[in-house]
């Protein structure tokens, strides 16, 4: 039985719905201040905008995209005590448009880490397990500092001044370091990278970078891999919580990454998919259930459940199954 420390797991990870209005306004609700904000219209097709604190409000990044990073000065203008503060841009605040943020909790302000061969700037979260840094790649063997109690088990990396994929770097799938490309449906592929370590990541050449790190936190997070039946009563998946959110990504072929979480369908059959790597707007369907210990797969499409086909996936608490208060997780 997973036993957690995080008993409020909306404390350093919430979804927020909004509706946009054409108008500036805040966004509150989401329970602290965001140290990185992911979001994206519903209703339909547009790209994906990620802020975070250290780059700083207004500038952002798609994920469906390769582009370098851009600034829109009326997109997320703030991160503020229990949200964040929207301009008028249409992207991300269209009268007519429905909108998803994912938030997540780091360290707030960014201070310096020199953990590595280069220096970095980092605000890290060590209970949640999760971490921002921002470097200038200079070497194809250097490292730089994560600020993380342990070694990253999944990292996102995003060139802020080159027109470059993102890199995903992985040691989940077969303990090797692996590597994704979040803005596309590529198979894994072998980094060529030294793997992380407690206290370092490798880095990518010739570029400022962002790096969004994560390891599994018991009763939190948890990222890991499962294998596909092609049937519609699909596999069980052990997170040892209820997840709010989920993202999928076949590995062993191609696929899109698929975002899944509570607050667009409260409640089982979760339905309402979103793909990080393209515009799409969202489409419903019976995708998956969230348990009080895990997710069930409940469909036979490819992008979740392929006849033997491999998927890693990262999921985030909606309750703890059991915490240290002792409080059982409940199914939808």
């Amino acid at each position: 039985m997973a036993y957690s420390t995080i008993n409020k797991p909306s404390d350093y990870f919430n979804t927020k719905l909004y509706s946009g209005t054409n108008t500036p306004q805040s966004i509150t609700g989401v329970g602290f201040q965001p140290d990185w904000t992911w979001i994206k219209v519903r209703n339909v097709a547009d790209n994906h905008f990620i802020y975070d604190s250290v780059r700083g409000a207004t500038k952002f990044v798609h994920s469906d995209l390769s582009n370098a990073e851009g600034t829109l000065a009326n997109g997320l203008t703030s991160f503020n005590s229990d949200g964040f503060s929207l301009g008028d841009s249409g992207s991300t605040n269209n009268a007519s448009n429905t909108f998803a943020s994912w938030n997540w909790l780091a360290g707030g302000t960014a201070s310096s880490n020199t953990d590595g061969s280069i220096t970095s700037s980092v605000s890290a979260n060590t209970t949640s397990g999760f971490s921002i840094v921002s470097y200038t790649g200079t070497g194809s063997s250097s490292t730089t500092g994560h600020g993380l109690n342990s070694a990253p088990e999944i990292m996102f990396s995003k060139s802020r001044t080159a027109v470059q994929n993102w890199s995903v770097h992985t040691t989940i799938i077969d303990g090797s370091f692996d590597y994704l490309v979040l803005n596309d449906t590529n198979a894994k592929a072998d980094s060529g990278f030294t793997a992380p370590t407690s206290t370092v990541i490798p880095t990518r050449v010739g570029s400022d970078y962002i790096s969004y790190n994560f390891h599994s936190v018991k009763g939190f997070s948890k990222f890991g891999t499962y294998t596909g039946n092609a049937d519609a009563d699909g596999p069980f998946i052990y997170t040892g919580f209820k997840p709010s959110f989920v993202m999928i990504k076949k590995y062993s072929g191609t696929g899109h990454w698929m975002m899944m979480d509570n607050a667009r369908n409260t409640f089982n059959e979760i339905g309402e998919r979103l793909k990080a790597n393209a515009t799409d707007a969202g489409a419903d369907a019976s995708y998956q259930d969230h348990l009080s210990n895990g997710f069930k797969i409940r469909t036979n499409a490819d992008s979740w459940n392929g006849s033997g086909a491999n998927y890693i996936y990262m999921a985030f608490a909606e309750a703890p199954l059991v915490g240290t208060n002792n409080i059982p997780a409940t199914a939808r």
